[in-house]
């Protein structure tokens, strides 16, 4: 959960460089006037000269004499974090990147302004970007005219702003307020305190293309929310190191490719008003490494530069080597491409600074609770040519597999060597992750059809294949090894050459319509990470050629797991209130299947096809197999499914003593009082789980849709009548009774949605009122009476009804999945 960070703005093409004119600013001869106090300083030699005072906090750069434009230099500026809030939600990661601008320094009077420019838009008519849209002038300060003509600007200022965007990142969490008062996330009211801030000019460091240096940033809010909370020493004051890199512009000679819907990744957008009347002035360029063959008409070459990624020194070992060997996997691709020795990874040298421009990293990051990796690229906005590729990896990632593969073999297996030792499984989705992050940076964007093709991609999220032997959990086979069929499909799309004397972009084009024959699917974000969208091939965290039948295949693998599931998961002298959290991602090890086969309800079948590639009709999924995936979800509301093992109850109940740990709070089921564990509200947040990716309006909208186009389809009433039959009929005991009134008030609640549609909403209402009038007749005995005559009360009293329905009432929150915080994934997100 890359997800992932890019900073292509667009393409256009400018000038490197700008003209000498002389300077209207240009000092009076050395005779006349006694030289500036800036020449008396010592100047360091690089992309330019640049100027030091050290006791005054000053940092001087030389610039050329402005053209006629007043245009000085053109560079590519990047900013950086050296140091991190160390929380997973804000994103605020040493290592993580802003975006690339096209920073000109631009000569206005006695003024020195650096102006972001904007060359999205393009018109080749007008030169440069175009005239009519609007660019950023960011800051400005004074002018120091030299006796060559030549102007000096101290820019300590400007290195000292918020080009990052840290205030607004800090504010991301910050919009709720809890009931206590207190903010949650983040906080709110973030601002740069400046008196607090400052440019570090003992940090530069100068080379020959780009130019490195620090500044203290300190941002102040007197409502800290609980994530700095946790962290800071003081919530109210949070002080970052901020990175910032200016490069010189890539010379001549990269060859953008034009962006393939077939093939996705991550592109640049640029808007060519230029382009032949009949084409679209709007077109994107796919973001790539140059990558030049030694001998351009060989098939198989040795490279100019090969594409080399390095290693933070601060990864420890087994987990260095484990990402060294997984990250290399793409050199397998490469070389299929025919590029020769072209991709490399290797530690990163002693002595080198991991955020130099001139390297590409993978940064080894901890955080106080566990979170997002991602692969980030800085990108040349005009063309689309990735110039430095930056991973940030989360430390926690792989010990929370450990923990959740302990839950499912045990941790007397940790250090055993054997194929179910929870680190060596964790190392082996370490390599995965190594590749996929990279694979970010390189230019690969998700590919969440992999896992139904065999382990197709590692651009997917991959579950822990878990097997059965002898009716344990076993993890053999958890992690593939080594890239995919679309990887080295990709690969060889994105950077391949064309044969000798072929058209570049026809060779592309060749490529991207061998991998549509060979049948290859690709789903991207929009398609796939959300629970409720379409594509039925677009899971996260699922596993298996069919999504439906695999979900039937798991959950008899977390009921081996639960019902096995115990003191065997904790090690010797471990605090047994560890089986809690522990618990948790083993109780609903089927949530993201669920998800998965969810999509076949209502789903339809789409590809990003492009005229003449036989896949432009979308197709719904078959109804039969929407009938049998709505089968196989209505399963996992069975009370059998749903019950907690009667002897797990009191060691679930163990209380903890010690120090606040927000990673354990965070990820538990909310109790009975105390350590007291509740089995309804584990009950109550699987049903959920299932019901509300079953009832999400943009599901339930295309199941109305589809059965007015096909009365044989299956339909919204359809849906609910089989629904009703699962949870209503048995409510002889508490766990069928919370299902049961969790699906009658989510149905309720999606009836009073905005987003759900009128249609729909009149059905859930109807059928709900229906059921309700029923129970008010009341059955059974007392306590399913008492039950059913008092929900019934609720939901056919319009102002009881309101209190009921408000957003979450009495509901459970369902523990995050993700690497925690996000949307509804588990162990990543790159």
């Amino acid at each position: 959960m890359r997800q992932f960070l890019t900073a292509a703005l667009g393409l256009a093409l400018l000038s490197s460089t700008a003209s000498l004119t002389p300077c209207a600013l240009a000092a009076a001869p050395p005779s006349q006037s006694p030289p500036s106090p800036v020449q008396a300083l010592p100047v360091q030699e690089g992309l330019m000269p640049v100027r030091v005072d050290k006791g005054q906090g000053k940092i001087f750069l030389t610039l050329p004499a402005p053209g006629a434009d007043g245009v000085m230099a053109r560079y590519l500026y990047t900013p950086a974090l050296r140091t991190g809030l160390g929380s997973a939600p804000t994103f605020l990661d040493r290592g993580r990147i802003g975006q690339t601008q096209l920073l000109a320094f631009r000569l206005l009077g006695g003024k020195v302004a650096i102006q972001f420019e904007n060359p999205r838009f393009r018109n080749p008519t007008a030169p440069g970007a175009s005239v009519d849209f609007a660019t950023s002038l960011v800051w400005m300060g004074d002018a120091v005219p030299l006796p060559d003509g030549r102007v000096a600007v101290d820019i300590a200022k400007f290195l000292a702003a918020d080009t990052l965007g840290i205030a607004k990142s800090l504010g991301q969490e910050g919009d709720a307020i809890g009931t206590g008062g207190a903010p949650q996330g983040a906080g709110k009211g973030f601002r740069l305190d400046a008196a607090l801030s400052a440019a570090d000019p003992t940090t530069l460091k100068l080379f020959p293309d780009n130019l490195e240096v620090d500044a203290l940033q300190t941002y102040t809010s007197d409502h800290p929310g609980a994530e700095v909370e946790n962290i800071a020493p003081d919530a109210r004051q949070v002080s970052f190191t901020v990175h910032h890199s200016f490069v010189r512009l890539p010379g001549p000679g990269f060859t953008p490719r034009a962006f393939d819907p077939r093939m996705g990744g991550f592109s640049t957008q640029a808007v060519d008003y230029g382009r032949p009347l009949g084409q679209d002035v709007v077109h994107d360029v796919a973001n790539r490494f140059r990558l030049e063959k030694v001998d351009p008409a060989a098939a198989r070459s040795r490279v100019k530069k090969p594409i080399i990624f390095y290693l933070d020194r601060t990864v420890p070992e087994p987990m260095r080597t484990a990402l060294l060997e997984g990250i290399t996997w793409w050199a397998q691709a490469f070389e299929a491409a025919g590029y020769i020795d072209a991709f490399k990874a290797e530690p990163l040298p002693d002595g080198v600074d991991p955020l130099d421009a001139r390297y590409n990293v993978v940064n080894w990051v901890d955080r106080a609770t566990r979170g997002w990796s991602y692969g980030q690229e800085i990108v040349d906005p005009r063309t689309g040519e990735i110039v430095k590729g930056m991973v940030v990896l989360g430390s926690e990632r792989v010990r929370q597999d450990i923990l959740i593969f302990q839950g499912l073999v045990g941790a007397d297996k940790i250090g055993t060597g054997g194929a179910n030792d929870p680190v060596k499984v964790a190392l082996a989705r370490l390599r995965q992750l190594g590749a996929h992050e990279v694979g970010h940076a390189l230019g690969f964007a998700h590919n969440f059809a992999a896992s139904t093709q065999g382990r197709a991609s590692v651009m997917d999220y991959p579950a822990p294949r878990i097997g059965l032997v002898d009716g344990h959990p076993d993890l053999s086979d958890a992690y593939g090894t080594g890239v995919g069929a679309w990887d080295l499909a990709t690969v060889d799309w994105l950077y391949g050459a064309a044969p000798s004397g072929q058209d570049d972009q026809a060779a592309a084009d060749a490529k991207a319509a061998a991998a549509v024959a060979a049948g290859l699917r690709y789903v991207q974000d929009d398609n796939a990470r959300r629970p409720d969208t379409a594509q039925p091939w677009g899971g996260l965290w699922d596993d298996g050629a069919d999504p439906v039948a695999e979900l039937t295949r798991l959950m008899g693998v977390r009921r081996a797991a639960i019902d096995q599931f115990g003191l065997k998961a904790l090690a010797p002298g471990e605090a047994v209130a560890e089986l809690r959290r522990r618990f948790v991602p083993i109780w609903l090890l089927h949530r993201y299947q669920v998800n998965a086969a969810a999509k076949s309800v209502g789903g339809v079948t789409f590809a990003y096809s492009v005229k003449g590639d036989g896949r432009e009709a979308s197709a719904p999924v078959p109804a039969d197999t929407q009938r049998a995936a709505l089968s196989v979800l209505l399963a996992t509301l069975s009370a059998d499914q749903l019950r907690v093992p009667a002897g797990l109850l009191p060691l679930l109940s163990a209380a903890r003593n010690g120090s606040d740990n927000r990673q354990f709070d965070i990820e538990l089921f909310a109790t009975a009082g105390g350590p007291v564990f509740d089995p309804l509200v584990a009950a109550d947040v699987a049903s959920t789980v299932t019901l509300s990716t079953l009832l999400a309006p943009s599901r339930l909208a295309r199941l109305e849709t589809q059965h007015a186009a096909d009365p044989q389809a299956p339909g919204v009433n359809e849906v609910l009548e089989r629904l009703m039959a699962a949870v209503l009929p048995e409510r002889t005991d508490a766990i069928t009774r919370r299902v049961a009134y969790r699906a009658l008030v989510t149905m309720a609640q999606v009836a009073r949605r905005p987003g759900t549609t009128p249609e729909v909403a009149a059905l859930l209402d109807q059928r709900v009122h229906e059921v309700a009038e029923g129970l008010a007749r009341g059955r059974g005995d007392a306590e399913e009476r008492a039950w059913g005559i008092s929900l019934a009360r609720q939901l056919l009293d319009p102002q009881q009804a309101d209190k009921l329905l408000a957003d979450r009432p009495r509901a459970v929150d369902v523990p995050p999945g993700d690497p925690i915080g996000g949307e509804s994934d588990w162990m990543d997100l790159p």
